[in-house]
Protein backbone atom coordinates (compact mmCIF):
# COMPACT_ATOMS: atom_id res chain seq x y z
CA UNK A 1 0.00 0.00 0.00
CA UNK A 2 3.22 2.37 0.69
CA UNK A 3 6.30 2.73 -1.26
CA UNK A 4 8.30 2.41 2.52
CA UNK A 5 7.08 1.35 5.65
CA UNK A 6 7.23 3.65 8.54
CA UNK A 7 8.34 2.51 12.20
CA UNK A 8 6.92 5.00 14.56
CA UNK A 9 7.46 2.91 17.71
CA UNK A 10 5.89 5.41 20.12
CA UNK A 11 5.32 3.50 23.48
CA UNK A 12 7.62 4.30 25.59
CA UNK A 13 8.72 2.32 28.77
CA UNK A 14 7.17 4.23 31.28
CA UNK A 15 9.86 4.30 33.77
CA UNK A 16 10.81 8.14 32.48
CA UNK A 17 8.64 10.14 35.13
CA UNK A 18 8.85 13.75 34.60
CA UNK A 19 10.16 15.05 38.44
CA UNK A 20 10.23 18.77 39.31
CA UNK A 21 13.96 19.14 37.86
CA UNK A 22 14.75 16.90 35.71
CA UNK A 23 13.57 12.83 34.45
CA UNK A 24 13.42 10.06 37.25
CA UNK A 25 13.52 6.47 36.43
CA UNK A 26 10.58 5.00 39.06
CA UNK A 27 12.53 2.15 39.86
CA UNK A 28 15.79 2.91 40.28
CA UNK A 29 15.31 6.51 41.48
CA UNK A 30 18.22 7.81 38.93
CA UNK A 31 17.34 11.15 37.91
CA UNK A 32 18.24 12.63 34.74
CA UNK A 33 18.18 16.41 34.38
CA UNK A 34 15.64 18.01 31.67
CA UNK A 35 17.83 19.41 28.02
CA UNK A 36 -2.22 15.40 37.53
CA UNK A 37 -4.34 14.13 39.32
CA UNK A 38 -7.99 12.93 38.52
CA UNK A 39 -9.96 15.17 36.21
CA UNK A 40 -14.01 16.44 36.70
CA UNK A 41 -15.87 15.39 33.41
CA UNK A 42 -15.81 19.49 32.60
CA UNK A 43 -11.84 19.38 32.45
CA UNK A 44 -11.70 16.16 30.71
CA UNK A 45 -13.73 17.29 28.05
CA UNK A 46 -11.78 20.52 27.85
CA UNK A 47 -8.59 18.64 27.70
CA UNK A 48 -9.98 16.13 24.86
CA UNK A 49 -10.87 19.26 22.76
CA UNK A 50 -7.86 20.95 23.43
CA UNK A 51 -5.69 18.12 22.22
CA UNK A 52 -7.99 17.07 19.19
CA UNK A 53 -7.83 20.88 18.14
CA UNK A 54 -4.31 21.45 18.43
CA UNK A 55 -3.07 18.04 16.75
CA UNK A 56 -5.65 19.15 13.83
CA UNK A 57 -3.50 21.95 13.15
CA UNK A 58 -0.63 19.23 11.67
CA UNK A 59 -3.09 17.28 9.99
CA UNK A 60 -2.59 18.84 6.38
CA UNK A 61 -2.77 15.82 4.41
CA UNK A 62 -5.72 14.27 6.44
CA UNK A 63 -8.24 17.46 5.78
CA UNK A 64 -8.32 16.68 2.12
CA UNK A 65 -9.65 12.23 2.66
CA UNK A 66 -12.62 11.35 2.34
CA UNK A 67 -13.63 10.67 6.06
CA UNK A 68 -14.82 7.76 7.96
CA UNK A 69 -15.80 7.77 11.80
CA UNK A 70 -15.12 4.45 13.99
CA UNK A 71 -17.94 3.76 15.48
CA UNK A 72 -16.95 0.85 18.63
CA UNK A 73 -18.04 -2.40 18.32
CA UNK A 74 -16.84 -1.96 14.31
CA UNK A 75 -13.76 -4.25 14.39
CA UNK A 76 -10.73 -3.13 13.17
CA UNK A 77 -11.43 -2.46 9.31
CA UNK A 78 -13.07 0.52 7.63
CA UNK A 79 -15.12 0.69 4.73
CA UNK A 80 -14.70 3.49 1.51
CA UNK A 81 -16.87 3.52 -1.57
CA UNK A 82 -15.83 3.96 -4.67
CA UNK A 83 -18.24 5.12 -7.36
CA UNK A 84 -17.73 4.36 -11.17
CA UNK A 85 -18.32 6.78 -13.69
CA UNK A 86 -21.28 5.92 -15.63
CA UNK A 87 -20.65 5.98 -19.76
CA UNK A 88 -22.17 8.08 -22.20
CA UNK A 89 -26.00 7.73 -23.16
CA UNK A 90 -25.56 8.00 -26.70
CA UNK A 91 -28.53 5.16 -27.91
CA UNK A 92 -31.35 7.53 -28.74
CA UNK A 93 -34.56 6.84 -26.67
CA UNK A 94 -37.68 5.39 -28.55
CA UNK A 95 -40.82 7.51 -28.42
CA UNK A 96 -43.27 5.89 -25.69
CA UNK A 97 -40.87 3.50 -24.76
CA UNK A 98 -38.97 3.17 -21.45
CA UNK A 99 -34.98 2.58 -21.81
CA UNK A 100 -33.46 -0.19 -19.75
CA UNK A 101 -31.73 2.32 -17.53
CA UNK A 102 -28.25 1.85 -15.62
CA UNK A 103 -26.86 0.64 -12.74
CA UNK A 104 -24.39 2.55 -10.53
CA UNK A 105 -21.22 0.38 -9.69
CA UNK A 106 -19.88 0.73 -6.24
CA UNK A 107 -16.70 -0.74 -5.11
CA UNK A 108 -15.50 -1.39 -1.38
CA UNK A 109 -12.07 -0.13 -0.25
CA UNK A 110 -11.66 -1.92 2.57
CA UNK A 111 -8.75 -0.65 4.80
CA UNK A 112 -7.26 -1.66 8.31
CA UNK A 113 -7.20 0.59 11.26
CA UNK A 114 -3.71 0.34 13.37
CA UNK A 115 -3.11 1.93 16.72
CA UNK A 116 -0.74 4.71 17.85
CA UNK A 117 0.04 6.73 20.99
CA UNK A 118 2.86 7.72 23.67
CA UNK A 119 2.56 8.92 26.83
CA UNK A 120 4.37 11.08 29.50
CA UNK A 121 4.33 10.81 33.64
CA UNK A 122 5.09 13.05 36.31
CA UNK A 123 5.81 13.20 39.74
CA UNK A 124 2.84 14.48 42.65
CA UNK A 125 5.69 17.00 43.37
CA UNK A 126 5.55 18.68 40.12
CA UNK A 127 1.88 18.92 39.77
CA UNK A 128 2.11 20.76 43.22
CA UNK A 129 5.24 23.05 42.61
CA UNK A 130 5.42 23.88 38.84
CA UNK A 131 4.79 27.56 37.85
CA UNK A 132 3.18 26.44 34.39
CA UNK A 133 -0.19 23.79 34.22
CA UNK A 134 2.08 20.86 33.02
CA UNK A 135 -0.95 19.14 31.97
CA UNK A 136 -1.55 21.93 29.42
CA UNK A 137 1.46 21.95 28.08
CA UNK A 138 2.22 18.26 27.82
CA UNK A 139 -1.06 18.03 25.89
CA UNK A 140 0.11 20.66 23.69
CA UNK A 141 3.32 18.56 23.19
CA UNK A 142 1.44 15.33 22.75
CA UNK A 143 -1.25 16.58 20.54
CA UNK A 144 1.84 18.00 18.14
CA UNK A 145 2.80 14.41 18.25
CA UNK A 146 -0.56 13.26 17.44
CA UNK A 147 -1.33 15.23 15.11
CA UNK A 148 2.11 14.50 13.17
CA UNK A 149 2.09 10.84 13.25
CA UNK A 150 -1.42 10.65 12.00
CA UNK A 151 -0.54 12.80 9.20
CA UNK A 152 2.67 11.09 8.31
CA UNK A 153 0.22 8.07 7.90
CA UNK A 154 -1.63 9.52 5.71
CA UNK A 155 0.95 11.00 3.60
CA UNK A 156 3.22 7.86 3.08
CA UNK A 157 -0.14 6.25 1.58
CA UNK A 158 -0.55 9.02 -0.83
CA UNK A 159 2.60 9.38 -1.85
CA UNK A 160 2.74 5.73 -3.21
CA UNK A 161 0.48 6.71 -6.07
CA UNK A 162 1.12 5.92 -9.39
CA UNK A 163 0.96 9.27 -11.44
CA UNK A 164 4.23 10.42 -11.31
CA UNK A 165 5.53 13.72 -12.98
CA UNK A 166 9.42 14.46 -13.00
CA UNK A 167 10.47 18.33 -12.84
CA UNK A 168 13.16 18.64 -15.62
CA UNK A 169 16.62 19.75 -15.50
CA UNK A 170 17.29 23.40 -16.26
CA UNK A 171 21.01 24.07 -16.73
CA UNK A 172 22.34 27.48 -18.47
CA UNK A 173 18.56 27.63 -19.94
CA UNK A 174 18.29 24.57 -21.45
CA UNK A 175 15.74 22.24 -20.06
CA UNK A 176 16.93 18.36 -20.10
CA UNK A 177 13.42 16.02 -19.29
CA UNK A 178 13.83 13.62 -16.12
CA UNK A 179 12.45 10.00 -16.89
CA UNK A 180 13.52 8.67 -12.64
CA UNK A 181 14.28 9.76 -9.42
CA UNK A 182 17.28 9.07 -9.46
CA UNK A 183 18.65 10.97 -12.25
CA UNK A 184 16.98 14.53 -9.77
CA UNK A 185 19.21 16.81 -8.84
CA UNK A 186 18.96 20.39 -7.60
CA UNK A 187 18.49 21.89 -11.08
CA UNK A 188 15.23 19.94 -11.27
CA UNK A 189 13.37 23.13 -9.58
CA UNK A 190 9.72 22.65 -9.45
CA UNK A 191 7.96 25.04 -12.14
CA UNK A 192 4.73 26.67 -13.37
CA UNK A 193 4.66 24.68 -16.46
CA UNK A 194 4.69 21.54 -13.96
CA UNK A 195 1.91 22.97 -11.83
CA UNK A 196 0.01 23.27 -15.39
CA UNK A 197 0.90 19.78 -16.67
CA UNK A 198 -0.40 18.57 -13.19
CA UNK A 199 -3.74 19.95 -13.36
CA UNK A 200 -4.02 18.85 -16.84
CA UNK A 201 -3.92 15.31 -16.18
CA UNK A 202 -6.15 15.61 -13.09
CA UNK A 203 -9.22 17.55 -15.55
CA UNK A 204 -8.03 14.97 -18.34
CA UNK A 205 -8.57 12.17 -15.63
CA UNK A 206 -12.37 14.11 -14.87
CA UNK A 207 -11.29 14.68 -11.48
CA UNK A 208 -14.02 16.57 -9.38
CA UNK A 209 -12.22 19.36 -7.93
CA UNK A 210 -12.26 20.72 -3.95
CA UNK A 211 -14.72 23.63 -3.76
CA UNK A 212 -13.62 24.76 -7.37
CA UNK A 213 -10.01 24.19 -6.96
CA UNK A 214 -7.56 21.01 -7.07
CA UNK A 215 -5.07 21.58 -4.05
CA UNK A 216 -1.37 20.72 -3.63
CA UNK A 217 0.67 19.88 -0.80
CA UNK A 218 4.54 21.69 -1.02
CA UNK A 219 7.50 21.73 1.29
CA UNK A 220 8.10 25.33 1.87
CA UNK A 221 11.60 24.98 0.10
CA UNK A 222 9.82 23.98 -3.17
CA UNK A 223 7.18 26.74 -2.42
CA UNK A 224 9.82 29.75 -2.36
CA UNK A 225 11.38 27.88 -5.68
CA UNK A 226 7.97 27.72 -7.58
CA UNK A 227 7.05 31.58 -6.01
CA UNK A 228 10.12 32.94 -7.63
CA UNK A 229 9.84 31.79 -10.96
CA UNK A 230 5.79 31.85 -10.93
CA UNK A 231 6.15 35.89 -10.36
CA UNK A 232 2.74 37.84 -11.29
CA UNK A 233 1.21 34.62 -11.97
CA UNK A 234 0.76 33.50 -8.59
CA UNK A 235 -2.55 34.51 -6.21
CA UNK A 236 -0.82 35.08 -2.78
CA UNK A 237 -3.72 34.59 -0.03
CA UNK A 238 -3.60 38.30 0.75
CA UNK A 239 -5.36 38.87 -3.00
CA UNK A 240 -8.26 36.27 -2.28
CA UNK A 241 -11.06 37.65 -2.55
CA UNK A 242 -13.23 35.26 0.04
CA UNK A 243 -10.11 35.16 2.75
CA UNK A 244 -12.48 32.83 5.23
CA UNK A 245 -12.57 29.81 3.04
CA UNK A 246 -8.76 29.65 3.49
CA UNK A 247 -7.18 25.81 3.70
CA UNK A 248 -4.82 25.09 6.91
CA UNK A 249 -1.40 25.80 5.47
CA UNK A 250 -3.13 27.78 2.06
CA UNK A 251 -0.21 30.58 0.62
CA UNK A 252 -1.70 31.01 -2.71
CA UNK A 253 -2.92 29.74 -5.98
CA UNK A 254 -1.56 28.84 -9.52
CA UNK A 255 -3.06 27.31 -12.80
CA UNK A 256 -6.65 26.79 -10.60
CA UNK A 257 -4.51 24.91 -7.68
CA UNK A 258 -4.63 26.00 -3.85
CA UNK A 259 -1.16 25.75 -2.72
CA UNK A 260 -0.98 23.92 1.10
CA UNK A 261 2.92 24.18 2.51
CA UNK A 262 3.45 21.85 5.05
CA UNK A 263 7.51 21.03 6.54
CA UNK A 264 6.01 17.27 6.48
CA UNK A 265 5.31 17.04 2.81
CA UNK A 266 7.24 14.08 1.90
CA UNK A 267 11.17 14.41 1.16
CA UNK A 268 12.56 11.12 -0.51
CA UNK A 269 16.10 11.83 1.19
CA UNK A 270 19.28 9.25 0.45
CA UNK A 271 18.29 6.03 3.08
CA UNK A 272 21.52 5.71 5.43
CA UNK A 273 24.63 4.14 4.36
CA UNK A 274 26.24 3.45 8.25
CA UNK A 275 26.53 5.68 11.08
CA UNK A 276 24.16 7.88 10.32
CA UNK A 277 25.42 8.74 7.32
CA UNK A 278 23.58 8.98 3.94
CA UNK A 279 26.31 10.91 2.22
CA UNK A 280 29.97 9.88 1.44
CA UNK A 281 32.52 12.14 -0.22
CA UNK A 282 35.32 10.74 -2.31
CA UNK A 283 38.66 11.11 -0.73
CA UNK A 284 41.01 9.74 -3.78
CA UNK A 285 40.36 9.55 -6.81
CA UNK A 286 40.26 6.31 -9.39
CA UNK A 287 41.32 7.26 -12.88
CA UNK A 288 40.64 3.57 -13.66
CA UNK A 289 37.81 1.50 -12.59
CA UNK A 290 38.12 -0.11 -9.15
CA UNK A 291 36.14 -1.99 -6.67
CA UNK A 292 38.20 0.10 -3.82
CA UNK A 293 36.82 3.58 -2.94
CA UNK A 294 38.31 6.01 0.22
CA UNK A 295 35.96 8.38 1.31
CA UNK A 296 36.24 10.99 3.77
CA UNK A 297 34.33 9.56 6.19
CA UNK A 298 34.66 7.31 9.18
CA UNK A 299 32.56 4.67 9.62
CA UNK A 300 32.38 1.42 11.60
CA UNK A 301 34.10 -1.55 10.22
CA UNK A 302 31.75 -4.27 8.47
CA UNK A 303 32.00 -7.54 6.08
CA UNK A 304 29.53 -9.53 4.25
CA UNK A 305 27.26 -6.77 3.94
CA UNK A 306 25.03 -5.26 1.01
CA UNK A 307 24.29 -1.64 1.37
CA UNK A 308 22.45 -0.22 -1.75
CA UNK A 309 24.06 2.79 -2.82
CA UNK A 310 24.02 5.60 -6.20
CA UNK A 311 27.42 6.60 -7.53
CA UNK A 312 26.91 9.10 -10.28
CA UNK A 313 23.50 7.96 -10.41
CA UNK A 314 24.27 4.45 -10.96
CA UNK A 315 22.69 1.89 -8.73
CA UNK A 316 25.84 -0.25 -6.83
CA UNK A 317 26.63 -1.41 -3.66
CA UNK A 318 29.14 -1.28 -0.66
CA UNK A 319 30.12 -5.24 0.19
CA UNK A 320 32.53 -4.21 2.79
CA UNK A 321 34.17 -1.39 4.49
CA UNK A 322 37.26 -1.27 6.05
CA UNK A 323 39.82 1.10 7.83
CA UNK A 324 43.65 1.48 6.78
CA UNK A 325 44.82 3.38 9.04
CA UNK A 326 43.07 6.83 9.65
CA UNK A 327 41.45 5.80 6.29
CA UNK A 328 38.19 4.57 5.14
CA UNK A 329 37.37 2.03 2.41
CA UNK A 330 34.75 0.65 0.65
CA UNK A 331 34.67 -2.04 -1.39
CA UNK A 332 31.67 -1.78 -3.97
CA UNK A 333 30.39 -4.60 -5.95
CA UNK A 334 30.73 -3.19 -8.86
CA UNK A 335 34.34 -1.09 -9.85
CA UNK A 336 33.89 2.18 -11.04
CA UNK A 337 35.79 5.15 -11.80
CA UNK A 338 35.71 8.31 -9.24
CA UNK A 339 37.17 11.47 -8.64
CA UNK A 340 37.76 13.20 -5.45
CA UNK A 341 34.38 15.24 -3.94
CA UNK A 342 32.02 12.89 -5.84
CA UNK A 343 29.23 11.92 -3.97
CA UNK A 344 28.42 8.21 -3.04
CA UNK A 345 25.10 8.22 -1.52
CA UNK A 346 22.35 5.91 -0.12
CA UNK A 347 19.40 4.60 -2.48
CA UNK A 348 16.24 6.27 -2.70
CA UNK A 349 16.88 10.13 -3.56
CA UNK A 350 18.44 11.76 -6.85
CA UNK A 351 21.54 12.16 -8.48
CA UNK A 352 24.73 12.16 -6.04
CA UNK A 353 22.43 11.86 -3.00
CA UNK A 354 20.34 15.10 -3.92
CA UNK A 355 16.77 14.69 -1.79
CA UNK A 356 13.71 14.98 -4.05
CA UNK A 357 11.18 16.62 -2.63
CA UNK A 358 7.29 15.53 -3.66
CA UNK A 359 4.25 18.23 -4.31
CA UNK A 360 0.96 15.99 -4.26
CA UNK A 361 -1.70 17.53 -6.30
CA UNK A 362 -4.82 15.97 -5.19
CA UNK A 363 -8.85 16.05 -6.44
CA UNK A 364 -11.59 15.15 -4.43
CA UNK A 365 -12.36 11.99 -2.47
CA UNK A 366 -8.79 10.80 -4.19
CA UNK A 367 -8.23 8.77 -1.13
CA UNK A 368 -10.22 7.91 2.11
CA UNK A 369 -8.79 8.85 6.17
CA UNK A 370 -10.61 7.76 9.35
CA UNK A 371 -12.25 11.04 11.17
CA UNK A 372 -10.10 12.03 13.83
CA UNK A 373 -13.19 14.01 15.62
CA UNK A 374 -15.07 11.23 15.54
CA UNK A 375 -13.36 8.12 17.24
CA UNK A 376 -10.23 8.92 15.78
CA UNK A 377 -8.23 10.02 19.10
CA UNK A 378 -8.14 9.81 22.83
CA UNK A 379 -6.51 12.05 25.09
CA UNK A 380 -5.65 9.76 28.39
CA UNK A 381 -5.15 11.49 31.62
CA UNK A 382 -4.47 9.07 34.66
CA UNK A 383 -4.29 9.96 38.10
CA UNK A 384 -1.67 9.56 40.59
CA UNK A 385 -1.96 6.03 42.13
CA UNK A 386 -2.86 4.27 38.83
CA UNK A 387 -1.31 1.09 38.40
CA UNK A 388 2.26 0.12 40.59
CA UNK A 389 1.84 3.82 42.26
CA UNK A 390 0.97 2.78 46.13
CA UNK A 391 2.03 6.61 47.26
CA UNK A 392 0.18 8.33 44.58
CA UNK A 393 4.05 9.74 43.32
CA UNK A 394 2.40 9.45 39.44
CA UNK A 395 0.30 10.67 37.30
CA UNK A 396 0.64 10.47 33.59
CA UNK A 397 -0.93 12.05 29.97
CA UNK A 398 -1.23 10.13 26.92
CA UNK A 399 -3.03 10.13 23.66
CA UNK A 400 -3.95 6.94 21.51
CA UNK A 401 -5.61 7.04 18.06
CA UNK A 402 -6.88 4.61 15.48
CA UNK A 403 -5.85 5.29 11.69
CA UNK A 404 -5.78 4.06 8.60
CA UNK A 405 -5.37 5.71 5.06
CA UNK A 406 -6.22 4.23 1.43
CA UNK A 407 -6.40 5.80 -2.68
CA UNK A 408 -9.67 5.15 -3.99
CA UNK A 409 -9.25 7.03 -7.30
CA UNK A 410 -5.14 6.43 -8.16
CA UNK A 411 -5.97 8.86 -11.25
CA UNK A 412 -7.11 11.63 -8.90
CA UNK A 413 -3.12 11.98 -7.51
CA UNK A 414 -0.57 13.76 -9.19
CA UNK A 415 2.98 13.60 -7.77
CA UNK A 416 5.54 15.84 -9.08
CA UNK A 417 9.14 15.30 -7.82
CA UNK A 418 11.34 17.91 -8.00
CA UNK A 419 14.72 19.25 -6.31
CA UNK A 420 15.39 22.57 -4.70
CA UNK A 421 18.38 24.88 -3.59
CA UNK A 422 18.29 22.59 -0.30
CA UNK A 423 18.02 19.05 -2.10
CA UNK A 424 22.23 18.91 -1.06
CA UNK A 425 21.38 18.62 2.54
CA UNK A 426 18.11 18.11 3.39
CA UNK A 427 17.20 14.49 4.99
CA UNK A 428 13.74 12.25 5.45
CA UNK A 429 11.34 14.22 7.02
Amino acid sequence: MTETAIDLQLFASGEAVMGTDGYINASTGVKTAYGSGGLSPEMKTFYDKTLITLAGANLVHEQFGQKRPIPAGSGRTVEFRRFSSLPKALTPITEGVTPAGNKLTVTPVVATLEQYGDYIEQTDLLELTAIDNTIVETTKKLAEQAGKTIDTVVREVINAGTNVLYSQKLVNGEYTNVTTRANITADCKLTVRDVFRAAAELKAMNAPKIDGYYVAIIHPYVAYDLMQEAGDEWIDIAKYASPDTILTGEIGRLAGIRFVESSEAKIFAPRIIAAGKSRLKVRTSNTTASASVVVNETLPVMSGVDIPIYVGGASNSITAITMNGALTTLTLAIPIKCSAGDIISGRGAGYDGSAVFSTVVLGADAFGVTDVENGGIEHIVKQKGYGNDPLNQRSSIGWKALATAEILVDEYIVRIESGSSYSAIAEAN
